[in-house]
Parts: C-alpha cells; sequence; structure tokens
C-alpha cells in the first residue's frame, strides 16, 4: 500500500507541475486568441474589402486575415499616439507658450526658467564636470564656479603654464556668465556636487551645501597668499 501511495503521490505531483506550467501559455493563448478575433474579426472587413468574398471569408484563410488585421490596428494606434504626442502636443504646446509670453511679468519669469532648464538640460549637465573656487573678480575675492575643461590648448601653449577653464555664472540667473581661464594652481576644487553648486548660486548663497567632510572645509591654495598689490 505504501509503495502504491507513494507512486500516486509523485504522479500527482507531477501532473500539478505540468499543469503550472502549461497555464501561463494556456492563458496566454487564450488572451491573444481573443484579442486576434475580437480586433482582427471587427476590421477585416474594412482592411480587405477590395479581396474577392471567396478568398477573404474563406475558412482556412481567417486566421491569418485576423491576424494581419490586428497588426494594422496596432500600427494605426501607434501612428496615431506619435502624431498626437510629438506633432499635436508640440502645435499646442507652442500656442500656450505664445500665450505665456504676452503676460507681462510671467514673461520674464518663463524666460528665465526656460533658460536654466535648458543650459542644466541632460544633455548639457556632464558639460560642468565639478564645483569649483576661483579668485574673480580680482585677487582677494572668491566666486564659485564650474570647471568645464582642463586643457585649453593654444592660449596654454602661448602662456607656457596648465591652464583650465572655468565658467563662472552669474547670480540669480545662471545661464549668463564668464568664461575665465584660471592657472590649475589657482583653482580650488570643492566636494559638493553641480547641484548644489547651482542651488547656491540660483539663491545667491542662500543654500549652503553642508561640507561632506572634515576635510572638505576650504584650503586656501598659494596664489592666496601673495600679498595685496603684487600680482
Amino acid at each position: 500500500m505504501s509503495g502504491s501511495s507513494s507512486t500516486f503521490a509523485s504522479l500527482r505531483n507531477s501532473f500539478l507541475t505540468g499543469l503550472a506550467l502549461l497555464a501561463p501559455l494556456a492563458v496566454t493563448y487564450i488572451v491573444f486568441a481573443w484579442l486576434v478575433d475580437a480586433v482582427g474579426g471587427t476590421f477585416r472587413p474594412l482592411f480587405f474589402f477590395g479581396l474577392p468574398e471567396p478568398l477573404r471569408d474563406h475558412p482556412s484563410l481567417l486566421i491569418a486575415w485576423n491576424v494581419l488585421s490586428t497588426l494594422l490596428v496596432l500600427i494605426l494606434v501607434t501612428l496615431l499616439g506619435y502624431v498626437s504626442r510629438y506633432v499635436l502636443g508640440r502645435f499646442f504646446g507652442q500656442i500656450a507658450e505664445r500665450f505665456v509670453l504676452r503676460i507681462p511679468g510671467v514673461s520674464i519669469v518663463y524666460t528665465t526658467v526656460k533658460q536654466v532648464v535648458a543650459t542644466f538640460s541632460a544633455q548639457n549637465r556632464n558639460v560642468f564636470s565639478k564645483v569649483v573656487m576661483i579668485q574673480f573678480p580680482r585677487h582677494g575675492l572668491w566666486s564659485i564656479g564650474f570647471l568645464t575643461n582642463r586643457s585649453v590648448g593654444e592660449p596654454a601653449d602661448r602662456l607656457g603654464r596648465e591652464l583650465w577653464t572655468v565658467f563662472v555664472p552669474t547670480t540669480p540667473n545662471p545661464t549668463s556668465g564668464f568664461l575665465v581661464m584660471v592657472p590649475r594652481e589657482e583653482v580650488t576644487e570643492l566636494e559638493m556636487s553641480v547641484g548644489d553648486g547651482m542651488k547656491m548660486v540660483i539663491s545667491g548663497g542662500a543654500v549652503t551645501p553642508v561640507a561632506t567632510a572634515p576635510e572638505a572645509a576650504a584650503t586656501v591654495p598659494p596664489a592666496a597668499a601673495t600679498p595685496a598689490g603684487q600680482p
């Protein structure tokens, strides 16, 4: 009895395992079969009305016509979504933008925010590799800047020294600023992220990121020790 019981239990478990494997496939087939029959069967006369009736309604070809009709419906729906998103959406977006630009005061804020977003969008954020401090606009005054390049080519060759290019943005509109070529030893690199540095610039210094480590405190480069009045 025990041997037959264990055999029955093994067969039962095998059957349940096979059923669990086939169930998702069966449900998927039923759903797709219903979709093809409902969508393809409905639109088949519209897509293939020009075909001879014996060919269009032949029982052995109905499945093929239904599948093809379903694919055509999916393609048309995709095209409709593309047109509404990229053509109609852009058209109505331009109309709304022109309306906003005609409102006094609001147009200035909108234009400024749009410029900020465009300048620091995903495609341009990699331009600024690091937040730095340099003495600008004169010796003894420090400004937040963004390192854009560690090699400036001909200017560095002409001066015979290593120069880094730094973009110093204006506050509170960082879309304008100054491009400064600074000797490497006069650039102080900071640990804050580019996003935190931009928050500090836009807020006019009201938002100041907390130092990430004790050694992140600003260290004065050798140039800062130069007595006033000397270059």
